[in-house]
């Protein structure tokens, strides 16, 4: 029997184990969308298309499976291409199918075409355009392993009219071969004896850890690997969650906004273990001083992303969790002896810098300290919340005040720093995890850009909580300001702005409003208690700076400590 292009669509999508797509309709879909009823996959419907791209991979982030958007074309497509931006950026596996007129209108400027595999193509994984429905199968199956494997990453498909209504029959491919692309997920165990050779002699190791620890599910190797060699461990905040915080061995973030003993630690390291990184310049700061006196092992399943922006000495192509057991079972085979005593003057010194240097605020009894919320959240939430930020402020102060014990715990854009990401990812985890605490720590810039997602909330009983950090500025671009163009506050005052109560309400929401500090804590409370969405609009202090800060350029042990 043959089937259209749209039954093919939807079978490609349950061999794949989809249970849920974000999307919106439009006529280059309606084929799509008039199949959709037949099927038991959830559809999401969003306001806007970018908030279709967001919810699906905060799904992925949340999940670590493949998130799914279906869009039309023109400007359904074009709307999404931030947040394909955002994925390919942070390594998140969304597959993202597009509309797209008639083949035979292809290159005629027909209404609502745009060549969204051109504009697409340096911000995703791989992208495609179907021109025969024989193909199109194929071609769901290998974006879906395109989208999963290796070092992830949105895949984008585009779905011209005709080819979503023309039949053929249908055979799904089992077995995907690419050929020039084979990821490399076994680490080579002479490149692991070398490096572990070094760790185990090392007398001021730091692991550096980032997004791939989370992508490749090895929080809890690398959690026993730290304990194991009694290293510190930092991460990046894309590897927020994969190691346990608070722990002994934990140094905090490092980079622009990391805490001042991680950033000391790596300056003097003698050896940098980065597991799932990529040096990017948040983390490095100025290249030629960074981590001067260490060498460095490099492990990534990328091997374009070493020795990219910093040379290192002992390169390891493959996947994080392969190798970070194959160094637990030579620490088994081969145990370092006295290894707690060599690393005590090493660890001392840390604790020292902790000690004189810790992360701190005074929260007095007039104005609310937003790292003061942040911290409050934390403790009406811990070890069972999802937490999803915006971008600036608000992102910082929760990678510095909210403790990750686990991974996929925190959802955030970090590479290309998208405003608007965190409430509709928010969306998209909650729709993973109904049950599950999810909450979106925003600012009141940020919220606004993607503030028409919260009828989605409602409609759809997805309890998330908005905590909007409100301070009246662009805080981030404003701290710049301050600090760099004599509190020039060019377009970066917000005091024009809704009352986010009554927003929330609008939409049929709940919304609170603390004053004060005494207020804090009972909003919290009474947010987290209510099965419905809720926006809770902290007022706190509007020139309220994160620190440590490093400037743009400078090496990272140059912070601005207040």
């Amino acid at each position: 029997m043959k089937l259209s292009g749209a039954q093919i669509f939807f079978e490609c999508l349950k061999a794949e184990g989809v249970d849920t797509i974000f999307g919106f309709p439009g006529g280059a879909v309606i084929d799509l969308y008039d199949e959709m009823g037949k099927h038991e996959i959830r559809h999401i419907l969003v306001r806007h298309e970018q908030g279709a791209i967001h919810m699906a991979d905060g799904y992925a982030r949340a999940t670590g499976r493949v998130g799914v958007c279906l869009v039309t074309s023109g400007p359904g497509a074009t709307n999404t291409v931030t947040g394909v931006a955002t994925a390919c950026m942070d390594s998140i596996p969304v597959v993202i199918f597009t509309g797209q007129v008639p083949t035979h209108l292809i290159g005629n400027d027909a209404f609502q075409e745009v060549d969204i595999i051109g504009i697409t193509r340096p911000c995703t994984k791989h992208n495609y355009l179907v021109k025969d429905v024989a193909d199109l199968a194929r071609i769901i199956r290998e974006a879906f392993y395109l989208a999963s494997s290796g070092r992830p990453g949105p895949v984008l498909v585009d779905l011209p009219k005709d080819v979503v209504s023309s039949k053929t029959e249908f055979k799904y491919p089992r077995k995907v071969v690419l050929r020039g692309y084979k990821p490399t997920y076994e680490a080579h165990m002479g490149q692991i004896k070398r490096a572990y050779d070094e760790i185990a002699s090392a007398k001021r190791p730091v692991i550096y850890a980032g997004g791939g620890v989370i992508h490749s599910n090895a929080a809890k190797e690398l959690h026993q690997f730290g304990e194991t060699m009694r290293c510190p461990v930092t991460t990046t905040l894309m590897g927020l969650g994969g190691f346990p915080a608070p722990h002994e061995l934990w140094l905090g973030m490092l980079g622009m906004h990391g805490t001042f003993r991680a950033n000391m630690a790596v300056a003097h390291s003698d050896l940098l273990i980065a597991i799932g990184a990529r040096f990017d310049d948040r983390v490095t700061g100025k290249i030629a001083e960074f981590a001067p006196e260490a060498k460095i092992i490099h492990v990534d399943i990328d091997p374009t992303s070493i020795s990219k922006n910093v040379l290192v000495d002992i390169p390891i192509v493959g996947d994080c969790k392969d190798a970070l057991k194959k160094l637990l079972h030579l620490a088994e085979e081969h145990p370092t002896k006295n290894l707690e005593t060599a690393r005590k003057p090493w660890l001392d010194q840390i604790e020292k810098w902790r000690q004189t240097y810790p992360l701190a605020y005074e929260q007095g009894p007039d104005v609310i300290r937003p790292q003061f919320v942040v911290e409050k959240i934390y403790e009406f939430s811990k070890s069972k919340a999802i937490i999803t930020t915006e971008v600036g402020q608000n992102q910082m102060w929760t990678a510095q005040y909210y403790h990750f014990a686990e991974p996929r715990t925190l959802l955030t854009s970090g590479g290309l720093g998208t405003m608007g990401y965190g409430f509709p990812a928010a969306i998209g985890a909650q729709a993973a995890f109904p049950d599950r605490l999810v909450i979106d720590i925003a600012g009141d810039g940020s919220i606004q850009m993607c503030i028409q997602e919260l009828i989605v909330a409602v409609e759809n009983n997805f309890p998330v909580k908005i905590a909007i950090l409100n301070n009246q500025y662009l805080g981030m671009v404003r701290q710049w300001q301050q600090h760099f163009y004599d509190r020039r506050y060019s377009q970066t005052c917000l005091s024009a702005a809704p009352d986010f109560v009554k927003l929330a309400e609008a939409y049929g929401a709940v919304g609170l409003r603390a004053m004060k500090p005494s207020e804090v804590e009972p909003v919290i409370r009474e947010a987290f208690a209510t099965p419905r969405p809720v926006i809770m609009d902290f007022v706190v202090n509007p020139e309220e700076c994160v620190y440590p800060m490093v400037p743009a350029g400078a090496p990272m042990t140059e912070m601005l400590l207040v």
